[in-house]
């Protein structure tokens, strides 16, 4: 069974051009030209996944991921942007998004993105999503450790099952992405994980040396997780990855 696309565009000829490919890819498209129209779709009929252009007229894609998050819609949303600044992305994820693809974009990459979304949602191409394995952690027992469903490192505690986290009595308020990508490294305590690893294992896609898609999420994951005269929990290792430990 396809899985069901919102797609919220009000440039005409991107929003045909990405509809068409996108059903040719196999996905149910319902295709729609502003934010208002598209929350209410999404109240309609919830898709299993949503793809916003940031800049629309009256409600843009911002406001809508906003809304949704609210009312507690957990549904991917990947957004469309042609804002290349650090600090738009960031608003972006600020914003509850899970994902984004810069203007002008491969149509390829689009669906890769998707695929992963989907991937963690248990869904890819109507069954059940066959996710990759986490590596293993064996090396890091003695600084993590799971039990009841929770695991906790280097003073953070996540309960995989309710996607929560903390960092002593402090609670983060964190997206799908920046869970996944926290719970990958606090598995991991230690151990240095290379970019193509972390893509692979968070995206199911390597976006190649020339993306800042892993940089912007770890950065904005530091400023979530550092707290004045704490230690910082990830640290990078030039040319390689990123390791989470306690210095």
């Amino acid at each position: 069974m396809p899985q069901n696309v919102l797609l919220a565009e009000d440039d005409r000829a991107i929003r045909h051009a990405l509809e068409r490919a996108l059903t040719l890819e196999g996905y149910a498209v319902t295709a729609v030209a502003d934010g208002v129209e598209a929350l209410a779709q999404a109240h309609r009929t919830p898709p299993d996944v949503l793809v916003l252009d940031v800049m629309m007229p009256g409600i843009d894609g911002l406001q809508v991921c906003r809304v949704l998050r609210a009312e507690g819609d957990r549904t991917p949303i990947l957004m469309l942007t042609a804002l290349v600044e650090t600090a738009d992305r960031i608003a972006g994820l600020d914003a509850g998004a899970d994902d984004y693809v810069v203007k002008p974009f491969d149509v390829e990459e689009v669906f890769a993105r998707l695929r992963a979304l989907l991937r963690r949602t248990g869904l890819v191409n109507g069954t059940p999503a066959d996710v990759p394995a986490v590596p293993s952690a064996s090396a890091s027992a003695s600084a993590s450790k799971e039990a009841s469903g929770q695991i906790v490192a280097a003073g953070l505690r996540m309960d995989i099952q309710a996607r929560r986290a903390w960092r002593g009595q402090r609670e983060l308020e964190l997206t799908r992405t920046e869970f996944e990508l926290l719970e990958l490294l606090v598995r991991n305590t230690g151990i240095v994980l290379d970019h193509a690893t972390i893509y692979d294992r968070i995206w199911g896609y390597d976006f190649g040396p020339g993306s800042k898609n892993l940089a912007v999420y770890v950065g904005y994951l530091r400023r979530k997780l550092d707290e004045p005269g704490a230690p910082a929990l990830i640290h990078t290792v030039r040319g390689v990855g990123y390791v989470l430990r306690e210095d």
